[in-house]
Formats: C-alpha cells, structure tokens, sequence
C-alpha cells in the first residue's frame, strides 16, 4: 500500500496531475544502445511510496516470476459507443450482445500484432507463453534476471507488514515497435494485491445476524423469480475445498437450494485458505440471494496480487460462461494506477459490458478513505481520499454498505420473521469520485455536480454490510455472523440474476440500473424515482460525505427493492 498519509495530508479532492506529481518522482534510466524504447503504463516504484515497509536490498536475480504484457483494445471509442447501443432501449441494437469470438475480431490485437509480443518475450529468454483467448494478456515465465534484462528496470525487495515483497525500481521499457499494442506490463511487484472487503461485529454481543430467506424477506424479494436460467461468477483464491463443503452445509442450515457449483482454477493452485470466510459469504450469499442458479463459478486465483487477479478477471469474461460476478475485493485505486493493471482489467470489464456480462465489487470499509493500513479496520481511519479499485472502475458496478433496521413482526420455535423498517448509510462504507477512472454516460443521471460529472462516483448501489446488521455465513462448519462490502456485494450479484431471470435482454447493469433514477431535479422536489426500485437512503455520512436525498457518494442509487426492481426492468 502505498504511503499516501506521508505525501498528501489534506482532506480535499485531487486532481490526476497532482497525484501524478506526488507518486510518480521516478528514477531515471539508461536507454538501450541501438533500440528505440518506450514506456507503458507500468510505472515504477520507490521506497519512499509505500508505507510501513523497509529496504530489504535487491531482490535475487534468480526470483522466479511471471509477467503479463496487458495489450491494448484496438478502437476504444467504437467499443464504448456500441455498449451504449446495446444498453439503450430503442436502439436497433438493444440487447444484443458479442461473443468472446467476435470481440476478438473486432476489437482485439491481431494475432500478427501478438506474434510481436510473443517474439519478443521468447527473444528476451522467457518461457511458457500463453496467450489468452481475446488476444489482450500474454503470460510468460522468468526470473527477476530475465525481467531486468527485457525491461531495464532494476528489483528491489522491501520489508513491509510482516512480509517481504518487491517491485521493480523504473518503469520497464519495451521495443517501440511493441508501443501500439502493449499497454502495460504485470507481474514485475508482489507488492500491488486487493484484500477482502469483510467486517466481523463486535462479538459477541452484536444486534442481530440475518439469513439469505431473511433478506429475500426484508427486500421485498418473495414474488421474483429464481434465477434457475442464470449462471453467476465469484472471484476467490487459494484451497476452497472447506469452502465448498461449507457451502452445501449452509445450503441445509439455512433451506436455501443447493445449487451446482464448478471451481475453475485460473493459473496455479494455492493452499491459502485465509480468505476462506469471505469467500463463504460469496458463495452463499450470491446463489441464496438469487434463490437458485444455472451454475454457480468460482474462479481460484493463485493469488490476490494485481497481475493474477488480471489473469482471473479475464479468464471470467473469455469463458463468457456467467451472465455476471462478484469481486468482494480491493485496493487504493492509486496502486492500480501505477502498476498498469487498471488499464488492464478496465479492458477487461468493457469487453464483459460489450458481451453483456456484468462485473460486481465492493467499494470498501474504510469510509471516504482509502486503507491506511495492511487491512483497513471496520471505521474510517485517517487516510487519503480516494476511491477502491475495482468498484471504482468505469465498466464495474460498486456496491457499498448500509445499517439495516428491521421490525421482527412473528417469532416461532423455527427463528423470527422479519419486516423492512429503515437504513442508514454505514459510516465505514466506501465512497467517493474517483480520481483516476471516468464515470460512463448511465452515470450522468446522477447529477453530480459539474467539476465531477466526467469522473466515476463510487458506489453505484448499495446492501446491508454493518457486521451488527450482517448475515450468518457457515465458516468452517459454524455459523457466525459477518459483514463488510463484502456482503453487499454478492446480495446485488444474487440481485441481478433475479432481473436477468425475468429480462435477459437487459445485459450490462449499468444503464439499467441508473434509467430508473430521475436526477433532473437539482432542488430534490421530485420524485428520484419514478419507477421505483430502490430505498433511498437519506442518514449517515462516511467521512467527508453526508447521506442525501437521491444519489449520494455513500450509497449510490440506494438499496434494492427487489421484486419491485426485477417488474421495472422486465418492462425495459
């Protein structure tokens, strides 16, 4: 994580350039005698940028690592304009959608553009190439000395949180003939990893810990019907083999459907099995939300790093295989920014909007800040303003958190019944303008004001997330209850499958979800929502934001309503 309390200690909003002036001092380098170079988007990294870590001296030449070339979408603007087609009822094009196989043809590198890269990783000595199916990530297998050598760039190795990590000391230059095709280049720090976004409530005396019946209940989410057409996605990492067993424990705990599952390995496999409760609540929560699926995927990363979470991401949209996903992950937007993978995954998402996929994630835990640590407590700690990545990103719906009030209106020998009451933003919940990612034309709507209109507000949509309103997720055979964003957002994947169940034509969420919002009025005398479909939340604050009337940097849209959120966009 970087040091960003050291650099910028004011409260307000950036702008690119100064974040750029602030974190990206860069060393200078040496130019390859006799080969015209050029830099990506990688950049890199110094000490003095990340926080609470120390120099542990250059990281050994024999460091074995694998590296990504992120190359980049040919004709971006004709893919933005047809995603908007496809997502704007009345249009010729409404509700279509492309094929992995004709993404690459219209909008990939040609294979003749990813022989250049290809020949230029095996000349550079690296090895096992593979190239994946949309022609955008090319992984390739090496060591630091072989990286060092292909992209004259020096390795440091530092000393931060417990663990020993490295990243590369200059951004990594490539051939110029390779400048129009590669963007970026991953895999050259350890440093760059998202974290779950998972809250547990101040045990063991928190209010009350809910089920997925029990939220369906609150929701308003008895008549939609379950989405037994519709398959979903997780991103996880690491051993899932309790997750899984997990899963069908909770399935008969809670007398939710057992649901298919498929665990699809994307690169090698990990024993690590720390993140196992987030991803419990995943996969429980995702397929109970959504009452029954298709086929429930979970793709396992090998780890949370930045380069195999891109490799993971895409290997979701390239299978094409579910209609949507969710990502209880995340990051300070800034790191992203630095390494390249945002200009990597971004391509990612727009090629799963243009194929009518839809990417959920959680927008964080730390309030309007960004984590100022290994793991940002439940609360808003004294950080810096900025947004998490992926939720921040412009082809990405955000989903934040809210308190949950709730009347029990029956109680039985078989649990209690309950009734929606109110909620409030949760003063953790992450949010804010993006300072690095540009909002999609469905955001405009909002009626955020002038100087932000072109930047990604965070969140979109919002759940229930306060751990003392949260949920009761099966971890290791118990149920115990958690919350976090990373609750919010597989309910919203849930959610959506629902809405895809009775419309599959409605495709990417994005301008879906924002046509059902009436911004128009600047003095809040009409209705935000004409159409219905949300609660909108009016109380809270998460740091240097306040809850409003309409659309606001805590919960977005608001909360779902969901059978009446399902009957407004079947009709669209």
């Amino acid at each position: 994580m970087l040091n960003c309390r050291s650099i910028l200690s004011t409260t307000g909003i950036f702008s690119k350039a100064i974040l750029a002036a602030a974190f990206l001092s860069l060393p200078s380098f040496a130019q390859v005698v006799g080969v015209p170079t050029v830099t990506t988007a990688t950049q890199g990294i110094a000490l003095s940028q990340l926080l609470s870590a120390g120099d542990a001296g250059q990281t050994p030449i024999s460091t074995p690592l694998t590296v990504r070339m992120g190359l980049l979408i040919q004709n971006k603007s004709a893919l933005d304009q047809y995603i908007k087609n496809i997502t704007t009822p009345g249009n010729p094009l409404y509700g279509q959608s492309l094929t992995p196989e004709q993404f690459k043809a219209a909008y990939a590198p040609s294979d003749a553009q990813v022989q250049q890269v290809v020949n230029f990783l095996q000349g550079a000595g690296f090895s096992n190439i593979q190239v994946e199916p949309n022609n955008l990530i090319i992984s390739a297998d090496g060591t630091i000395a072989t990286a060092s050598a292909a992209f004259n760039t020096g390795f440091e190795s530092y000393n931060q949180f417990g663990n020993v990590v490295f990243g590369n000391t200059a951004a990594p230059q490539i051939p110029a003939s390779l400048g129009s095709i590669v963007g970026a280049v991953l895999g050259l720090n350890t440093i760059g990893a998202m974290k779950p976004m998972i809250a547990v409530p101040a045990a063991p005396n928190y209010l009350v810990s809910y089920s997925p019946k029990d939220f369906l209940q609150i929701y308003d989410g008895t008549a939609a019907k379950p989405a037994s057409k519709v398959s979903i996605a997780i991103m996880a990492e690491g051993d899932l083999t309790q997750v899984v067993a997990d899963l069908r424990t909770a399935e008969k705990m809670f007398g939710t459907t057992q649901v298919p599952y498929k665990v699809v390995q994307v690169g090698l496999a990990s024993t690590d099995t720390s993140g196992m409760d987030e991803f419990d609540m995943d996969t429980q929560y995702s397929s109970g939300m959504a009452g029954t699926v298709k086929m429930l995927y979970i793709y396992d990363a090998t780890s949370l790093t930045d380069s195999d979470l891109a490799l993971e991401f895409s290997r979701f949209v390239t299978d094409d295989k579910a209609q949507a996903a969710s990502a209880s992950l995340g990051e300070c937007e800034v790191f992203p920014y630095i390494d390249g993978s945002m200009l990597v995954d971004d391509e990612t998402f727009a090629e799963a909007a243009a194929q009518g996929q839809t990417f959920f994630a959680s927008s964080g835990d730390t309030g309007s800040f960004c984590p100022a640590g290994p793991a940002g407590a439940n609360g808003v700690p004294a950080g810096v303003p900025l947004v998490q990545y992926p939720a921040a990103s412009q082809y990405v719906i955000g989903v934040g958190g809210t308190t949950l009030l709730t009347n029990t209106v029956a109680q039985t020998q078989y649990g209690s019944t309950y009734m929606y009451n109110t909620e409030t933003s949760w003063y953790a919940g992450g949010g804010g303008i993006s300072q690095f990612e540009a909002s999609g034309f469905w955001q405009q709507p909002a009626f955020l004001p002038s100087a932000e209109a072109d930047s990604k507000a965070v969140p979109d949509v919002s759940y229930v997330a306060d751990p003392e309103s949260g949920a009761n997720v099966v971890v290791s055979g118990t149920a115990e209850g958690v919350g976090g964003t990373s609750l919010s957002s597989p309910m919203m994947l849930g959610t959506w499958a629902r809405v895809l169940q009775a419309n599959p034509k409605v495709g990417f969420a994005g301008p879906a979800l924002y046509s059902l919002y009436d911004g128009t009025s600047a003095t809040n005398l009409t209705p935000y929502y004409p159409k219905a479909g949300f609660h909108d939340i009016i109380l809270g604050a998460n740091g240097l934001y306040p809850t409003t009337i309409g659309f606001d940097l805590n919960t977005g849209l608001g909360t779902p309503d969901i059978d009446q959120l399902v009957l407004a966009l079947s009709q669209r």
